[in-house]
């Protein structure tokens, strides 16, 4: 009985998926990157679209969170090919797109409008999320 071994093949070099800047502008994503929090998110949509009309003195900085949500939720949405968005999904990112672009406005009643709207496409879109388990609702 022979114990010879066939000889090993030379390993392929290992060469990294991302060069040096790649990696550096990874690293930078992640150290801005914020988890969705999801009682943010609702806590925002009811300050826009709940009983009473947000305060004028937050109108602004509420508008913004909520294109941030909006934005967060569109990533979500877009972000693994292996699980294709609805066409409800793509028509609701859609819809967002020139609401986040839209300047917030000076006068009161158009930035709460604006918030509104921002508000209706982000609650929609979060609904059609949490049905389709891309994200999780409250507990």
């Amino acid at each position: 009985m022979s114990t010879a071994v066939a000889p090993k093949r030379p390993a392929e070099e290992w060469t990294p998926p991302l060069d040096a800047d790649g990696l550096r502008l990874v690293l930078e994503r992640f150290r801005v990157w914020q988890p969705l929090d999801i009682e943010d998110v609702f806590d925002d949509l009811d300050a826009a679209i709940g009983n009473q009309p947000p305060p004028g003195a937050t109108t602004a900085a509420l508008v913004d969170r909520l294109r941030n949500h909006l934005k967060q939720l569109s990533n979500i949405t877009a972000a693994d090919n292996g699980f294709p968005p609805t066409a409800e999904m793509t028509r609701l990112v859609q819809r967002g797109l020139p609401l986040r672009e839209e300047g917030t406005p000076a006068a009161y009643r158009q930035a709460v409008g604006l918030a509104r709207r921002l508000a209706f496409v982000t609650a929609d879109l979060v609904e059609e999320l949490i049905e389709a388990r891309y994200i999780k609702g409250t507990e």
